[in-house]
C-alpha cells in the first residue's frame, strides 16, 4: 500500500514562491511608474502658479520683467521636485517657463522639462512629451 504525505512538496512551494516574486516585480514597477507620473503634476502647479504671478506684474506694470515683480528668477517647487526658471527667456512683453525635474523626479525620462508661454502655449522635453501636459 503506498502511503499519501500530506502538505506540498518542494518543488510546488519553489513555483509558488517564484510566481509570487515575478507578480511583486512586476506590481512595484508599476507603482514605481505610477508615482512618478503623479508627480509631474507639481511640475505643472508650479508653471500655473508662476504663470498667475507673472500675468499679476503685466497688469500692474504694463511688463513681465518690471522691478517690482515680485517672481524670483529661480523658483523651486513645494517639495523640490522641479526647479522652474523664469529669468532666462524673459522679456518686457514675452516669458518661457521652463520647470527641470530635480531630486527623485530626474528619474521621469518620459518628461525631463515642462515648458509654459506667456501665449499659453504647452511644451515638454524626454522620452515621451506627448503624456507630460
Amino acid at each position: 500500500m503506498m502511503k499519501h504525505s500530506k502538505g506540498f512538496s518542494l518543488i510546488e512551494l519553489l513555483i509558488v514562491v517564484a510566481l509570487v516574486g515575478i507578480l511583486s516585480a512586476v506590481a512595484f514597477n508599476m507603482y514605481s511608474d505610477n508615482v512618478i507620473e503623479s508627480k509631474r503634476s507639481e511640475g505643472r502647479a508650479g508653471l500655473t502658479a508662476t504663470a498667475a504671478s507673472l500675468e499679476k506684474c503685466k497688469s500692474l506694470y504694463g511688463v513681465y520683467d518690471h522691478v517690482n515683480c515680485p517672481v524670483l528668477a529661480i523658483i523651486m517647487t513645494e517639495t523640490n521636485l522641479y526647479s522652474i526658471d523664469t529669468a532666462t527667456t524673459r522679456t518686457p512683453t514675452t516669458y518661457t517657463l521652463v520647470a527641470t525635474a530635480i531630486g527623485s523626479q530626474v528619474r521621469d525620462a518620459d518628461c525631463t522639462t515642462l515648458s509654459l508661454t506667456n501665449t499659453g502655449i504647452k511644451t515638454a522635453t524626454g522620452a515621451d512629451p506627448t503624456v507630460c501636459w
